[in-house]
């Protein structure tokens, strides 16, 4: 990733940042299995030496999404520069940490959650720890259904949220019920407000 940024001092001109370590921000778990998602918008100052100092963060997303920003970013380094008349000893940068679900799910993620088997459930499961099952792909993919392929006016955050809990809570019954009756469809299993959604 290349980031441009003009510098605030008018008589420099552009210093391209280039990362040289620029982790991610972990995503907490808790939060992303409840479907919490936000932006943080972080601020610092980039030096020569290519450090970076004075990372603040915006309070306006929950306050595990602005801590994860806030370690991730004071990790960053970058290739250090030349401090001349065009590039100054350091610049002040806005980055925007967004904590979104997998957002990479295909156009009818609906459709093929709606075919998939029980049985192809109960076999993943097989190979888990019954407290990881939350993690599985299968509702990873259901809550980012939720999340991303239906509008806030179709479903308000309140309620998306109150279904993902509800996802939540039932995943142990689902992926055993799922070991019972292999034939049948995963969907079948899901609660009937999410089902419906589907």
């Amino acid at each position: 990733m290349l980031l441009l940024v003009l510098s605030i001092d008018v008589r420099a001109g552009e210093v391209f940042l280039i990362p040289e370590n620029n982790p991610k921000p972990v995503y907490p778990v808790a939060l992303y299995r409840a479907g919490i998602t936000g932006m943080v918008r972080v601020s610092f100052n980039a030096h020569a030496d290519g450090s970076v100092s004075k990372v603040e963060v915006s309070k306006d997303a929950h306050s595990e999404l602005v801590e994860a920003s806030r370690a991730a970013v004071s990790q960053w380094r970058y290739k250090p520069w030349e401090i001349s008349i065009e590039r100054p000893a350091q610049i002040q940068v806005v980055a925007p940490m967004v904590f979104r679900l997998d957002d990479k799910l295909p156009i009818h993620a609906n459709e093929e959650l709606k075919k998939l088997s029980c049985g192809d459930v109960a076999r993943t499961a097989l190979q888990l720890a019954d407290f990881s099952w939350v993690d599985m792909p299968v509702f990873n993919w259901t809550r980012s259904y939720l999340t991303h392929s239906l509008s806030p006016t179709q479903l308000p955050e309140e309620k998306r949220l109150a279904l993902i809990a509800k996802l939540n809570k039932s995943v142990p019954s689902i992926v055993r019920r799922c070991n019972t009756h292999q034939a049948t469809r995963y969907v079948h299993f899901l609660p009937k407000e999410i089902r419906e959604l589907l």
